[in-house]
């Protein structure tokens, strides 16, 4: 079996996680909840608005200012929501698995062990081109 047949179960696999599903369920949850989707379909006309508004030549200040208080409150709102807390919280936990593969990954190319690699830290990119950390 070739390296992308095996990264390709890999990936397989990936979708089974906890950390995985979660975000999906997440992701799910958040298209069907019909008072975001509104929030956000609202949010993304207001900036719509304020984009059109700021591009005349004859812009009206006050209304790009009401614009983009309306715009700031909406998007306020929507990542306040139940739902896109949750979905935050699942996105933080996916990307640090993923982060956790890809110095997995970058080690090996680099010539290190990789079952010895171990979750990196918060902040770390998963890049260990600039970093002597994990391996």
């Amino acid at each position: 079996m070739d390296v992308i047949d095996l990264f390709k179960k890999a990936a397989a696999a990936l979708q089974t996680d906890e950390r995985y599903l979660a975000l999906a369920a997440a992701r799910k949850a958040n298209d069907e909840d019909e008072a975001l989707q509104d929030m956000i379909g609202e949010f993304n006309l207001a900036r719509m608005d304020l984009n059109n508004e700021i591009s005349k030549d004859e812009r009206n200040d006050e209304r790009v200012a009401a614009l983009n208080a309306k715009v700031n409150d909406l998007y306020g709102k929507i990542m306040a929501s139940e739902g896109m807390v949750a979905y935050n919280a699942a996105k933080a936990d996916a990307e640090a698995l993923i982060s956790h593969i890809d110095a997995i990954i970058n080690t090996a190319m680099n010539g290190g062990d990789p079952m010895l690699v171990e979750a990196p830290s918060a902040g770390c990119s998963g890049s260990c081109a600039s970093c002597g950390g994990c391996g």
